[in-house]
């Protein structure tokens, strides 16, 4: 079974490694241009030992040295020196620029990604764990990749021609090195095997810790409102602890690297010290030969060192690199039809027939729903929670498809209209308001960049909001916080309801618009949505009964079935479930 798993992880590392040099491709003339500044470094690097060795030569003994051949080996070994230090600089710049552009690259393509995931994945997976992959995910992988490029092309080109240079020196200590060399691939295999799997574990909760702080500081007035601070706490804890284990036996299986490298390092250099001296008794081996012998061993071992070390951070960038994978190959949206038509501005009749739809398929929801709304109507959707009230909503703008049935728009269906034409002719304000980090004046006009800014002021005028707006100290220029700042729910509502009252489409959803507004605001902006709605067809969700009064039609759902339809007067005379709710409201 463990080999069977680590021939998985095997098999999936080499999958999304094979990904990421896809994206590397295009910059492949400058991954070239890397290789050949890598070489050139290593190159002049490695031949100063050769000059070492020959300087050494030149010092026989005692009033044997030749002054001038040293001094001509120390200007070359200054110019190498010089040399290679310019080519690793290039080199190293070079990398930056690959590894930044391909992060940048990827990043870019997963917040697209994001934009065209369907609501379904959104309503199933924590913000939280999401914004971990667009954000601390490709930065840890951005680190592995530019360690990649900096120490691997360099390490294996230095093994590589320290090699040659020993060949060129003595065979049989080139022989010797080449033999010790396997120690090093088994000790870099076993610390990889074993840190990718808790690399993987350990990306993944912190995840699921973002996810979850995320959730407690979005929802703190409500965890200290119900004084779980403890059991938030611990949890909390739960989860920290169980990335605290991950990250410790990581950083465990990560730090034998030094120890085992060094050992091999210090086990080459001791045999080839050992076996060069006996040559150099026996007068095949020069002392200064022995000298860059031993200053290759040094080099041809260190780069083990550097790659193991590289190859243990690659593999905690390659887990992170999956975790972005597994985003970016979710399914998204079906794209519309090649046939879609663009719906001009409607008029606004809307169909629905038939229609089902569940979010878990083992459920049905919504149950054979038919019903006809005609231009510039206004149609109310009452019913208990949970009957599927929103869901309808859902389902109009095409936010989530029909299971069976259809819903038409001007009598075409809404699946072979283009989504963006079909939610242009939509506005909507909800219960749940949204505000972006931005001025007033940008939330207001959020949905007609366009608009002057007697516009602005004018649909703020109409959503009652003008008022407060001009009290705040930069007026319309004031820069909202995340989600609002400190507006109240109110304020938050009156600025989504001015941004619906300054694009007015031909069809308008408002979803408990008025929730969070007092009953005297209220009152002034029922009277504006009333005008608003003329010529327009609308449809209201609301629990208040008292708002939905003057609908030209209203729709009882129960269960997902709509069971009753009808005006107000109409469904009071019937005596049924909507009389029940109404009674309920305000009898006393």
């Amino acid at each position: 079974m463990a080999r069977q798993k680590i021939r998985k992880l095997n098999q999936e590392d080499k999958k999304t490694l094979l990904r990421v040099l896809r994206y590397i491709r295009q910059y492949r003339h400058l991954v070239l241009l890397s290789l050949l500044l890598s070489a050139l470094s290593v190159v002049m690097s490695l031949y100063i030992p050769v000059l070492i060795g020959r300087a050494v030569d030149r010092m026989v003994g005692k009033g044997e040295v030749d002054f001038r051949a040293l001094f001509g080996i120390l200007r070359l070994m200054l110019f190498f020196i010089f040399a290679s230090a310019l080519s690793q600089w290039l080199m190293n710049h070079i990398n930056n620029i690959v590894s930044y552009h391909v992060v940048e690259d990827i990043r870019t393509k997963l917040f697209s990604r994001i934009q065209c995931l369907p609501l379904s994945y959104l309503d199933s997976h924590p913000a939280g764990d999401t914004v971990s992959r667009v954000i601390t995910d490709i930065d840890q992988f951005s680190q592995g990749l530019l360690l990649g490029f900096s120490q691997l092309f360099t390490g294996l080109l230095t093994i590589l021609e320290t090699l040659i240079f020993l060949f060129f020196i003595d065979i049989r200590i080139a022989l010797l090195v080449v033999f010790l060399t396997p120690l090093s691939f088994l000790a870099a295999s076993f610390i990889a095997k074993s840190s990718y799997r808790l690399f993987r574990h350990q990306s993944e909760l912190r995840g699921e810790i973002t996810a979850y702080t995320n959730e407690m500081l979005g929802n703190l007035k409500v965890v200290k409102a119900f004084s779980r601070e403890r059991e938030s706490t611990e949890r909390f804890s739960e989860i920290n602890q169980k990335l605290s284990g991950y990250s410790m036996r990581a950083t465990f299986f990560s730090s034998l690297v030094n120890p085992a490298t060094r050992f091999i390092n210090a086990l080459v250099y001791a045999l080839v010290g050992m076996t060069g001296a006996v040559f150099s008794i026996q007068g095949t081996l020069t002392v200064g030969e022995l000298s860059a012998a031993l200053s290759y061993a040094t080099q041809y071992t260190k780069p083990f060192n550097d790659i193991t070390a590289v190859i243990t951070e690659l593999q905690n960038a390659l887990a992170s690199a999956s975790r972005v994978f597994e985003l970016m190959d979710e399914p998204g949206i079906l794209p519309d039809p090649k046939d879609a038509e663009q719906l001009p501005e409607a008029r606004g009749e809307v169909g629905i027939s038939h229609v089902f739809f569940s979010y878990d398929k083992t459920k049905t929801l919504l149950q054979d729903l038919t019903v006809r709304i005609k231009p510039g109507e206004t149609a109310a959707i009452v019913g208990p929670t949970g009957c599927g009230k929103s869901t309808l909503i859902n389902l109009l703008m095409r936010f989530y498809e029909v299971d069976r049935g259809s819903i038409e728009v001007d009598r075409r269906d809404i699946r072979h209209i283009t989504r963006e034409s079909l939610r242009n002719n939509f506005g909507m304000v909800l219960q749940e308001t949204w505000l972006k980090s931005a001025s007033i004046r940008d939330n207001i006009a959020y949905g007609k960049k366009d608009a002057s800014e007697e516009e602005i002021i004018e649909a703020a005028k109409k959503a009652h909001c003008d008022s407060f707006i001009r009290k705040m100290e930069k007026g319309y220029d004031t820069v909202l916080g995340e989600d609002g700042g400190s507006l109240s729910q109110g304020q938050k509502q009156l600025l989504c309801i001015a941004r619906l009252m300054l694009r007015l489409p031909p069809m308008l959803i408002l979803d408990e618009a008025t929730s969070s507004i007092d009953t005297r605001t209220e009152l002034h902006i029922q009277h504006a949505f009333d005008r608003m709605m003329q010529g327009r067809t609308a449809f209201i969700v609301a629990h208040r009964l008292s708002t939905i009064r003057n609908a030209d039609l209203i729709l009882v759902m129960k269960e997902g079935n709509i069971i009753e339809k009808g005006r107000h007067e109409e469904l009071l005379q019937k005596g049924g479930f909507y009389k029940k709710l109404y009674e309920s409201q305000f009898d006393s």
